[in-house]
């Protein structure tokens, strides 16, 4: 009864238990998945030339930058052409007085056409083909540039001519009318008269009537200068600039031109003529090679002695100094002197001189032409230019991505292993000549055998082998010893004996032993 009532109950509980199990729910069905919000379109780019850092050409990358856009009184320019100016080299090397801060976009100067206009934008529209002029920033494919600082292209000049006008030809218009007051009769002294502002300097100093123009560039420029109206060319290479000027104009110029700085910018002062004056613009002697030298700038500092304003009253001479980049407050004046420099293209009398057009990603080459003073004219950054590779027999300019000079330890460590080498070359060669005089020492005296010797001794050898009968035995001297006694003094006379070849030690010693036997 027992066993059957727990089987009881315990079946009762089971189904109680079943009972309570709650029932499985149906799945409910997923819920529809909300759209994705549309993605936003992505910020357009532009290729652009960035500076890393102050330094060499390695400190140059080509880089995707986002899109400028045209704020209020600016326009949007789609570059084509752009201007490389001695100065980006200087920024580059960190020597220029309005750096900023790198990263940054080098670029002053522009030609292009208008893609869009900003606000509060009049008297220019979309798709002109214009100049312009900025700070920096100019090589990137396009450019926001205020529009005071757009000037419209004659329509038969190139985008490459456009690029090249701007800073040479400003800079040249005001040295020479503005501080140089070039007017008829006059000389002028132009240095690097091959380079873009000493280009643009002498043809604007040849609008002037009756100039005489003295120019310096290397020897191979002579020809090109001639023809752009220098009448003096001079070989700063080989000759002295102010001697030769002397020998031709012995009062020396009336207007020098000086890009250079240091002791040139005191012979300048010594060149001129009363009421004369020199303009200086410019420190490139400072510039030596890829990198900052810093020895270079110090002496082009300590050369650059200050003048005394007591001196200037003696001599009748004064001194200006110009740079454009100065010039921001004064956009009137700039735009009233390119607006004339752009009558002298259409009216033929002005024509620059392109050298060069390089692709962005080749901006270190371009450089390295200038720095070398290879170019004749306008060196040239163009966007839309494929990279090219130099043609056979050209030198070939340095890569920004050159390999860097190894360390002083590196240096020094590879001048010990070389060290090194060179003195186990040198213990070898002393070895073997030391063998050498071995050998030699080892057979003097004695006659060398030929091959023949050799085989008469070999065919000697071998007669020995087949001759079978035993060596005669030496036949015995006896030596009959007729007195021991004489012997003995025979033996103690032949000590006394001193041999021929043995020197006597003491003479004065054996002529007494001789004497006390002699007694």
């Amino acid at each position: 009864m027992a066993e059957g009532g727990d089987a009881a109950t315990v079946a009762h509980e089971a189904g109680n238990a079943v009972q309570e199990t709650p029932k499985a729910e149906p799945e409910k069905a997923a819920a529809p998945a909300e759209p994705a919000p549309p993605a936003e379109p992505a910020e357009p780019t532009v290729r652009t030339i960035v500076l890393t850092g102050h330094g060499g050409y390695d400190k140059l990358s080509v880089q995707q930058k986002p899109q400028p856009k045209a704020g209020k009184g600016e326009v949007l320019v789609r570059v084509k052409a752009a201007g490389l100016n001695f100065s980006e080299l200087m920024v580059r090397q960190g020597l220029h007085d309005r750096m900023t801060k790198p990263p940054v976009v080098l670029g002053m100067e522009a030609a292009g056409v208008i893609e869009e206009l900003g606000e509060d934008v009049s008297g220019l529209e979309v798709g002109q083909n214009v100049i312009c002029l900025a700070q920096t920033g100019m090589w990137r494919e396009i450019v926001a540039v205020p529009a005071t600082n757009v000037f419209i292209m004659p329509e038969e000049m190139s985008y490459e001519e456009g690029a090249a006008i701007p800073l040479s030809y400003l800079t040249a218009y005001f040295m020479l009318f503005d501080f140089g007051n070039l007017r008829p009769g006059k000389s002028l002294l132009v240095h690097i008269a091959a380079g873009g502002v000493g280009w643009a300097a002498t043809q604007l100093a040849k609008t002037v009537d009756n100039v005489t123009i003295f120019g310096t560039a290397s020897a191979s420029k002579h020809d090109a200068i001639k023809e752009n109206g220098v009448d003096h060319p001079i070989d700063y290479r080989t000759r002295d600039y102010a001697e030769e000027i002397k020998n031709i104009s012995p009062k020396g110029v009336d207007v020098v031109l000086d890009p250079l700085g240091g002791a040139d910018t005191s012979k300048g002062l010594q060149l001129l003529r009363p009421m004369g004056k020199i303009v200086t613009y410019g420190s490139a002697n400072m510039v030596k090679g890829e990198n900052r030298n810093l020895m270079k700038m110090a002496k082009t500092l300590w050369q650059s002695t200050s003048v005394s304003p007591v001196s200037l009253v003696k001599t009748n001479k004064a001194i200006a100094g110009f740079q454009l980049a100065h010039l921001t407050g004064e956009i009137e004046l700039v735009r009233s002197a390119f607006q004339d420099i752009l009558n002298m293209y259409k009216d033929g009398k002005i024509k620059p001189r392109i050298d060069s057009v390089w692709a962005f990603e080749q901006v270190a080459e371009a450089m390295q032409q200038m720095n070398e003073r290879r170019n004749i004219g306008k060196v040239i950054l163009s966007p839309e230019k494929e990279p090219t590779k130099p043609a056979e027999g050209d030198a070939a300019p340095t890569s920004p991505l050159k390999k860097k000079k190894p360390s002083l330890f590196r240096r020094l460590s590879k001048r010990a292993s070389r060290s090194k080498d060179e003195g186990e070359k040198k213990d070898e060669v002393k070895q073997e000549e030391q063998e050498k005089a071995d050998d030699n020492k080892a057979t003097n005296g004695h006659v060398q055998q030929t091959p023949e010797d050799e085989k008469i001794e070999d065919e000697a050898a071998e007669e020995e082998k087949k001759d079978e009968a035993p060596a005669e035995e030496p036949e015995k001297i006896e030596v009959a010893v007729e007195n021991p006694a004489e012997t003995d003094d025979a033996k103690a006379a032949a000590a006394d004996v001193v041999p021929d070849d043995k020197p006597v030690e003491n003479e004065e010693k054996a002529d007494g032993d001789a004497s006390q036997e002699a007694n």
